[in-house]
């Protein structure tokens, strides 16, 4: 606990001098282009931060997980939290799509704009051909373990731990020292892991300034009430998810709240909840979560559990087309819903990877994909919150699976000593 503060307070320093050194630059360097040079050098920090995490990511999730599925036992108990977890996925989407279309239709963000609209027939420049209901099932098997690992497909390095792990809980004992030293690659990663976080408060600070420099605080201010809903919408889905894990877990869900306050914060100030990964892994070993439960859960949540990400592609496609006047019924709302629920899988992890999906629904639905452009410019402000929404989203999930399967103990800090290092 004595470590976690320090960290938590430098995060939050490294933001908000990250904001003063971005909004200097961007003052003091009226030249865009020089601007976004100075930017770019600014963001080497963050970027070198993201692929220490995305190096060890893939190991850290494949050995887990894996343990996690051997420490079963049978793949009857594997099963039985996949449907839970999936169980707490499904309804949790739906609630974060249908609060978002409540939501920007009572709102109406995108009307009396005040802003020129882009023409309908410009470019974004987004492949969205990738983001099919055939692409997307196929994707799920990886052609090779070793090609999921080096591409850090999260999705498809679960499928293969899947069949790994119930390989090894098949084989039993005989297999008990292959385990073990996965089990060890385990502690490995986090090790290395407690390593990296070292950098976060810089990471932040370079993510921050980075962003400022380039855009200024003014774009915030043109955008004001289209991002001003959009967060209203987060704060909302947040009292949701904070009330459905009361209901199961009672007033240690605000305990939970607590522990997961960095890798929240990590999230936020990246704009990727994978960086988030690690760090949420310790809470929730420290919150009293089952080590089988949450290697198993929290990848599949990364994947299937993206509350912030669908809430705003329901806001970004709905503002659309209330910005160019397109009447969208009930019914068409609806069917779009169900078109998020399988074009919003898989794209935690990736930074903006959310236009791509909306460009994609845009597409289908003959809205012009040309209203992505104003967003584009303050889709990292819009990251931030969805990034971090994805992380509690899954802590919430993982801790209330962990509760039904009888696997939650009480918080137990001194049960995490072999990853306190990755704290």
């Amino acid at each position: 606990m004595k470590k976690k503060r320090p960290l938590t307070l430098y995060i939050l320093v490294a933001m908000v001098l990250g904001v003063a050194v971005g909004y200097g630059c961007h003052e003091a360097i009226t030249d865009k282009q020089l601007s976004a040079q100075i930017a770019s050098h600014i963001s080497i920090v963050t970027d070198v931060f993201l692929r220490l995490i995305k190096m060890v990511i893939a190991l850290l999730v494949f050995s887990t997980l894996t343990v996690g599925i051997a420490h079963l036992g049978d793949g009857k108990a594997a099963s039985r939290i996949g449907v839970k977890a999936m169980g707490w996925f499904v309804v949790a989407s739906l609630l974060s799509l249908t609060l978002g279309m409540v939501l920007s239709n009572f709102l109406q963000l995108g009307t009396h704009l005040g802003l020129p609209l882009p023409p309908v027939d410009a470019t974004t420049g987004l492949k969205t051909a990738a983001f099919t209901l055939k692409d997307f099932v196929s994707h799920l098997v990886p052609k090779s373990p070793i090609e999921a690992m080096a591409n850090n497909e999260i999705l498809q390095v679960l499928v293969f731990s899947l069949f790994f792990g119930s390989a090894l809980s098949a084989l039993g004992e005989s297999a008990s020292k292959l385990t073990s030293a996965i089990d060890q690659l385990a502690q490995v990663m986090l090790r290395i892991t407690g390593t990296i976080m070292n950098l976060a408060p810089l990471a932040v600070f370079a993510a921050m300034a980075s962003v400022v420099t380039t855009n200024g605080l003014g774009i915030l201010l043109t955008f004001a009430k289209f991002m001003g809903g959009f967060y209203l919408g987060l704060v909302c889905l947040w009292a949701l998810l904070v009330l459905g894990g009361y209901a199961f877990i009672g007033k240690r869900i605000f305990r939970l709240l607590v522990l997961i306050r960095e890798p929240f914060l990590l999230a936020f100030s990246t704009a990727s909840s994978e960086a988030a990964y690690p760090k949420m892994l310790t809470a929730l070993e420290q919150f009293g979560v089952h080590r089988k439960i949450y290697s198993f859960v929290m990848p599949m949540g990364y994947s299937f559990n993206l509350d912030g990400s669908m809430m705003y592609c329901t806001f970004a496609v709905l503002f659309i087309t209330q910005a160019y006047g397109i009447d969208m019924s009930l019914g068409t709302q609806i069917t779009m819903l169900l078109v998020l629920m399988i074009t919003s899988k898989g794209i935690a992890g990736v930074p903006r990877a959310s236009l791509v999906v909306i460009a994609a629904t845009l597409n289908q639905f003959n809205i012009p994909e040309a209203g992505l452009l104003l967003l584009m410019g303050i889709d990292q402000f819009l990251d931030m919150g969805r990034s971090a929404t994805n992380a509690v989203g899954n802590a919430v999930a993982t801790a209330v699976v962990a509760k039904w399967e009888g696997a939650l103990d009480e918080e137990r800090p001194e049960q995490v000593e072999a990853i306190k290092h990755a704290a």
